[in-house]
């Protein structure tokens, strides 16, 4: 590499970059789809290059700021052929159902459904899905606060969801 350090160099690329620096990154820019970042650095590389290698012709002439547009679509165009092209991530349907975070307005909805459903179901089988699924209760502590046997308990939530899911079909919800 034959790098010339002299204050001519300096001089000659301060004035190309003042003089096209502005139009060479806008034409940079627009080539690279808009990439503001990646044009800077096409331009500082024109600048370099011409700083490296100053053109035989001066800073002021006419062919100046083609030579350096050729320059810089160059740079776009091998930038482009080497840089591997970023990877596709796809999320299958598990993930997606994943990352989906329901919102207050599919919660308000969703609650408004179920309830209607669980107005079709017999008040027993209401009264057992309040406790054990709202109050949280076990099966147990259902059983003391209705006072009636545990397998009374377990048998009316078995009917109780079923009707329910039932219900819920009836209003086209299918994932139950």
């Amino acid at each position: 590499m034959n790098i010339r350090v002299t204050t001519d160099a300096d001089a000659y690329v301060t004035t190309l970059y003042q003089r096209h620096g502005s139009a060479l990154h806008r034409w940079a820019t627009r080539m690279l789809g808009g990439d503001w970042h990646r044009a800077e650095d096409i331009v500082q590389e024109v600048a370099i290059r011409a700083w490296q290698r100053p053109m035989d012709v001066g800073p002021m002439d006419h062919t100046a700021r083609p030579r350096l547009l050729t320059v810089a679509g160059d740079l776009v165009t091998d930038g482009h052929r080497t840089r591997p092209e970023p990877p596709v991530e796809r999320a299958d349907e598990a993930e997606l159902a994943r990352l989906a975070v329901p919102d207050a307005a599919d919660q308000t909805l969703t609650a408004q459904v179920v309830m209607g459903a669980m107005g079709e179901l017999a008040p027993r089988q209401r009264e057992v899905l309040l406790h054990l699924y709202y109050l949280g209760h076990s099966v147990g502590q259902a059983a003391r606060s209705l006072g009636v046997p545990p397998g009374t308990v377990k048998s009316r939530m078995y009917y109780a969801l079923r009707a329910l899911r039932e219900a819920l079909r009836e209003r086209g919800v299918t994932a139950c």
